[in-house]
């Protein structure tokens, strides 16, 4: 019987008030909710200035008043940016970031890890060591700020950023050795159109490796078109096999939470329900 606590991305919820889709959250039955920054930013026309104590509040009493906590408080920034300016500012982004999520109580903030240029976009510089020292640089100053917040930095592995595989992730935890880093595990991020067909021996080095630091999932599905590699709602397509992943969960990390991705209005409690299922 499965004891995964599912939530789900606020922004792929109907485009409505934050408030209602709170409530909608509640009532479609889901236990908890990603919330990224970008959405409190435009949802109260703001800048990371206007992220104070009393809107932490605010938001943490309508979760409370609909029974959801806050699984995960994006923030998804590029720590590789090589522009000293842009990542100075980067860096101040991430520092209220972490201060609102304390206020809000939300456990961790998750993050990707970027990529070595200032459009945040895919370049085979990447995966090399270059990246991943510059990069394990800036992430040690915002893990080492989230700590005195008591916030724990959840990094997500992603096959176009620079912790693209679990042997990368394990050599980021271990650089960082904080208890204030763990992972985001998102079996589709670690997949592209090259290595999909492998899904089951990289997921099962994920575990091996890294279980014991992952904190959270992330859902979904994807589909194959046109050799294009396309996220969608977990269970939509049947390609990512969530057998192995979801029988570790139950019984070596029972209670964990998972928040669906790449879902609609439509079809986001059939993936609740999908999830549930194992």
């Amino acid at each position: 019987m499965s004891n995964l606590q599912v939530g789900i991305r606020l922004h792929d919820m109907e485009p409505t008030s934050l408030e209602n889709r709170l409530a909608l959250a509640k009532e479609q039955d889901f236990s908890c909710i990603h919330l990224a920054s970008k959405i409190v930013y435009k949802e109260y026309g703001i800048d990371r200035h206007g992220l104070t104590p009393g809107l932490a509040a605010h938001i943490r009493r309508e979760c409370e008043k609909n029974n959801l906590n806050i699984a995960i408080y994006g923030c998804y920034l590029n720590l590789a940016n090589p522009d000293q300016t842009q990542l100075n500012e980067i860096i101040e982004e991430y520092k209220a970031n972490i201060r609102f999520a304390h206020w809000l109580g939300a456990p961790l903030l998750g993050t990707e890890t970027g990529c070595p240029n200032t459009t945040y976009s895919f370049c085979p510089e990447a995966h090399e060591e270059e990246a991943l020292v510059y990069f394990l640089k800036n992430l040690k100053t915002v893990v080492d700020y989230a700590q005195h917040y008591s916030v724990t930095i959840a990094i997500e592995p992603v096959w176009k950023h620079i912790i693209y595989n679990p042997k990368r992730a394990r050599l980021a935890l271990d650089f960082i050795s904080s208890p204030h880093l763990k992972l985001i595990f998102d079996p589709v991020n670690m997949l592209w159109e090259g290595n999909h067909t492998d899904q089951k021996v990289i997921f099962q080095e994920m575990l091996e490796r890294n279980s014991s630091d992952i904190a959270l999932l992330h859902a979904k599905d994807y589909t194959i078109e046109n050799g294009t590699l396309t996220p969608c709602a977990p269970g939509s397509a049947g390609n990512l096999d969530y057998t192995e992943i979801l029988h570790w969960q139950r019984t070596c990390a029972p209670f964990l939470q998972a928040t669906i991705e790449n879902s609609t209005p439509e079809n986001a409690v059939d993936s609740r329900i999908f999830l549930e299922s194992f």
